[in-house]
C-alpha cells in the first residue's frame, strides 16, 4: 500500500466521518432517522459558497454554515419533530418532505449549475515522499478535531451526561429535574451544525448542486450502522472501514460496481455483528 493511497484513505474517511458524526448522534443517540441531514450538508456548502460570493474568507463561511445549520436544525426540531418522537414512521416522512422542500428551493434560487468554493490554501505539502493537497491535510485535521471535540462534549460535560440519561430512560430523566425537551433540542440543533459543518469543509472538494446531499446520506447510515449505532467510536471505525475499501476499490474497479460491493460488505457485517463493530 502507497503512502498516496494511505492518504487517499484518510481523506475519504475524513469526509464520510465528518458527515456521519451528526447522524451517529441523531440516528444513533436519540433513534431519530433524519431524512433530511444530506440536505443539511448541502446547506454548508451553499452557505460557504454565498459568503465567498459576496466577499467573504473561506473559514467565516465556515463558522456562518454551522450557525445557519444549528438554526435550520433549531428550527425543524421545534416545529416538527418535538412532535413526532414517538412516531418514528411520522418522523421519516416529514424529514423525507423536509428534504425535497430544500432540494427545489436550492434549486429555484440558484440553478442548476455547480456553484465555486475556492479552498482557503492552495498547492501541495511533501508528506511522506507524497505531494498531497494540502487542504486535504486540513481536512483530515479538522475531521480530527471536531470528533474529539464532539466526544468531549457527550461525556465529558453534564449536558452530555443530561443527553445519556435522557436517552436510556427519559421518564426517570423528568423525575430527575432534566428538561428532556430542551435536551433533544440542543442535540438536534447541535448535530444540524455539524453537518452543515461537514458540507462546509468538503464544499471544495465537492460539486455543489442541490442534490449533492443525496449522496452522503446513504453512507453515512453505513458508518453508523457498521460501526455501531450510538458509539463515537463506532463511527471513526465504521467511516475508516467504508472510506477505506471504497478508496481501494475505485483504484482497482469502477465506482458503481465498489459503491455495490461496500454496500454488500455492510449487510455482512450487520448480519454477524448486528451491533456494529464498537458497539455503545
Amino acid at each position: 500500500m502507497t503512502p498516496e493511497l494511505v492518504l487517499n484513505i484518510l481523506t475519504t474517511s475524513s469526509i464520510l466521518l465528518l458527515v456521519a458524526l451528526g447522524l451517529a448522534i441523531v440516528f444513533g443517540l436519540m433513534n431519530i432517522l433524519n431524512m433530511a441531514h444530506g440536505e443539511l450538508v448541502t446547506i454548508g456548502a451553499f452557505t460557504v459558497s454565498l459568503v465567498q460570493a459576496f466577499g467573504g474568507n473561506f473559514w467565516l463561511g465556515v463558522f456562518a454554515a454551522a450557525v445557519v445549520g444549528a438554526l435550520f436544525g433549531l428550527a425543524l426540531e421545534r416545529g416538527l419533530i418535538r412532535y413526532l418522537y414517538d412516531r418514528p414512521l411520522g418522523v421519516i416522512l416529514v424529514t423525507w418532505g423536509v428534504s425535497l422542500i430544500i432540494q427545489q428551493g436550492l434549486l429555484l434560487g440558484f440553478g442548476p449549475s455547480p456553484q465555486l468554493v475556492i479552498a482557503p490554501v492552495e498547492g501541495t505539502f511533501d508528506l511522506f515522499g507524497v505531494n498531497y493537497p494540502s487542504y486535504r491535510l486540513i481536512l483530515i485535521a479538522a475531521a480530527i478535531v471536531v470528533t474529539l471535540s464532539a466526544a468531549l462534549l457527550l461525556t465529558r460535560t453534564r449536558f452530555g451526561l443530561d443527553l445519556r440519561t435522557v436517552i436510556q430512560n427519559r421518564e426517570v430523566a423528568e423525575i430527575l429535574g432534566i428538561d428532556t425537551r430542551r435536551v433533544f433540542m440542543i442535540a438536534f440543533a447541535g448535530a444540524s451544525a455539524i453537518a452543515s459543518l461537514a458540507g462546509a469543509l468538503i464544499a471544495p472538494m465537492s460539486k455543489i448542486v442541490p442534490t449533492m446531499g443525496a449522496e452522503y446520506l446513504a453512507p453515512s447510515f453505513f458508518v453508523v450502522i457498521v460501526g455501531g449505532t450510538g458509539s463515537l467510536p463506532g463511527a471513526v471505525a465504521g467511516s475508516g472501514l467504508i472510506g477505506g475499501l471504497r478508496t481501494v476499490l475505485d483504484y482497482q474497479i469502477p465506482s458503481t460496481l465498489s459503491q455495490a460491493l461496500v454496500l454488500i460488505v455492510a449487510v455482512i457485517i450487520v448480519r454477524f455483528r448486528p451491533r456494529g463493530l464498537v458497539p455503545a
